[in-house]
């Protein structure tokens, strides 16, 4: 008799998921036992489903009970595979097909004005995240996940990867930290993963040991799709170091902080205010600044006060964020209406390009706005302005047509 084993998740409030229970014994068949609200309409498919997955991994002998609430294939794909690998090493990976579109690379320099955490291992909460249109949806494999869960997380993430629509978002994904983070990327590198989170950096050392993971594997599968790394900073010494984390690889292209722990850290609690991290908060933001990337800021975690976060993510603003975290969807569109460029930073951001313009157009060394001289920096920022205008449809891309 072979070990028994159990996966997935039940009891009240569970949707979208399974519970399985597996036993691989020496003679009798694979004896399937299904439990499943949706049995008269599915239980066909979802048995053919399963004793196929079983098959492919050669099981012949079995024991397995399973307690449907509702699970999609690729829910139900990922558990068996988990249970599978928990009761016996096959050496085997089981693909489910991967939907149409869900290859697509995102650019460096793209908008991650909100990014929207899903916990790894709660499948009814990654199904449709994508509809509520966050710049990037993170799958979370670290915090979020229990440690007795992790190891059956990493084939419901890769799964997710390659079954869910994400309706453009970035799709990213936060590992665990150390070895059992690099043994992460093994699961979701070769699944078009576009961007993953380095939680409690401390070190540009551990930016680097991830890049070459990364390398390695896509060496192994022939890709060449980027995947971009966000570093998140959430103790005293990963601020200090942060310009040399920021910098510590080509396809580094954000620095984000993480408030919890880092208050934590310092031994304090963390404000609405932010007095406590105000420091922390400016240091991220300079040190990305100087690199070359977005800061980009930790979550607001009350939910409920849309009020504070509003207040919140406008304070961000002033500092110099590019974006920041969400728990939950009804936090995105908040984040998104107080990031974007207010009606008077657009009006003053035209008037400084079209003087620039015009300058260059004369070819004069000098561009002034009134009685105010533009140096360089107030240009760049003035286009970062229109670019974020245009891409959050608050101006028209061809308003240089109409203004006068």
């Amino acid at each position: 008799m072979g070990e028994l084993v159990t996966v997935g998740n039940k009891g009240n409030g569970v949707r979208s998921d399974c519970y399985i229970t597996l036993e691989i014994t020496s003679s009798g068949g694979k004896e399937l036992d299904l439990e499943s609200r949706v049995a008269a309409m599915y239980g066909k498919d979802i048995r053919k489903q399963l004793m196929d997955i079983l098959n492919h991994f050669g099981i012949s002998n079995c024991r397995i009970n399973v307690e449907d609430f509702g699970a999609l294939p690729f829910v139900i794909a990922a558990r068996l595979e988990a249970a599978v690998n928990k009761a016996m090493k096959t050496g085997k990976e089981y693909f489910i097909p991967e939907l149409k579109g869900n290859q697509y690379s995102s650019s460096r320099d793209r908008n991650r004005i909100s990014r929207l955490y899903l916990p790894g291992n709660t499948p009814s909460l990654m199904i449709n995240a994508g509809i509520h249109n966050p710049d990037g949806i993170i799958l979370d494999l670290e915090d979020a996940v229990a440690p007795e869960k992790k190891d059956e997380a990493r084939y419901m993430v890769r799964n997710a990867l390659r079954g869910i629509d994400f309706y453009g978002a970035e799709r990213m994904v936060r590992i665990n930290q150390g070895d059992r983070g690099l043994t992460d990327l093994e699961f979701v590198i070769p699944h078009h993963v576009n961007l993953i989170l380095l939680p409690k950096c401390e070190h540009a050392e551990q930016v680097q040991a991830v890049n070459d993971k990364i390398r390695s594997i896509q060496d192994r599968y022939g890709q060449k799709n980027p995947v971009w790394i966000m570093p998140i900073i959430e103790s005293a010494l990963g601020v200090i170091n942060a310009y040399e984390i920021a910098s510590a690889a080509g396809n580094v292209v954000s620095l984000a902080i993480g408030l919890e722990d880092y208050t934590a850290d310092l031994g304090t609690s963390r404000t609405t205010e932010g007095t406590e991290s105000f420091f922390a908060r400016s240091a991220i933001v300079n040190a990305a600044r100087a690199a070359g990337i977005q800061p980009i800021d930790s979550v607001f975690s009350d939910v409920a006060d849309m009020e504070g976060l509003r207040e919140t993510v406008l304070r961000s603003k002033v500092i110099g964020f590019d974006g920041m975290g969400c728990i939950h969807p009804r936090q995105i569109k908040i984040i998104h209406e107080a990031f974007a460029p207010a009606i008077e930073e657009i009006e003053k951001a035209k008037k400084i390009v079209i003087a620039f313009h015009k300058a260059e157009e004369q070819g004069l060394g000098v561009v002034s706005l009134g009685s105010k001289m533009i140096d360089p920096p107030v240009v760049k920022r003035a286009l970062n302005t229109i670019n974020l205008a245009v891409k959050m449809n608050k101006l028209d891309e061809n308003w240089r047509d109409t203004y006068e």
